[in-house]
């Protein structure tokens, strides 16, 4: 999954390098839907929704996942900390991408929330999916397993944050797939890693 996940968001970025004058099919209408459909109201919960994917919120659901899933708490506070700083290498390899590509965003104009910074990947929108991917892998792997509402919610809030952006005008959907697609690849590389390398006995007591 990760493999196949890293080669579709490779292949997504050399259309949009190599394409860089023109939108995607996707991207233009998608955009324009969202300016055509959004009434106030439907903008300020959007902005509530898209708010969720930044600063400490992500970092606190990963710190609630790590207390929930461990026995003790050497291993609760341990896993919490593993999340958050897999979290973070996360958001620091998809900054130096967007760094390096910079995509530019659409057009102020058409923003119904602040943004800054460049577009692709999106940064919310890769957050989002890293946080609601790496809680999941947790509540997964570890010896408490949540119930499937709590799961199911985590994954659809992940992806709301992403659809957000896209309806606030202040990404393209390109720009909020190739975070997804980094978001999966990063946390199954992760999950793999741990698999492969953690003793079994770790496992066993997580």
């Amino acid at each position: 999954m990760a493999v196949s996940s890293f080669v579709l968001l490779a292949a997504l970025t050399l259309w949009v390098v190599l394409d860089s004058g023109h939108l995607l099919p996707a991207d233009a209408g998608l955009h324009s839907w969202s300016l055509a459909h959004r009434p106030a109201s439907a903008a300020v919960a959007a902005r509530r929704v898209t708010d969720t994917g930044t600063g400490v919120i992500p970092y606190a659901v990963l710190f609630v996942a790590g207390m929930y899933v461990g026995r003790t708490a050497r291993q609760r506070c341990a896993i919490a900390l593993a999340l958050m700083a897999c979290l973070g290498a996360g958001q620091a390899v998809r900054y130096a991408a967007m760094s390096v590509l910079a995509r530019p965003r659409p057009p102020v104009g058409d923003w119904a929330a602040h943004a800054s910074g460049w577009s692709f990947p999106s940064g919310h929108s890769t957050t989002a999916a890293m946080t609601a991917a790496l809680a999941i892998a947790a509540l997964s792997l570890g010896s408490r397993r949540a119930p499937r509402l709590a799961v199911g919610v985590i994954g659809l809030w992940g992806a709301a944050v992403g659809l957000s952006r896209v309806y606030l005008g202040v990404h393209w959907f390109t720009d909020v797939l190739a975070g997804w697609l980094f978001a999966v690849g990063w946390v199954c590389l992760l999950v793999w890693a741990y698999l492969r390398w953690a003793p079994a006995v770790d496992r066993k007591e997580v």
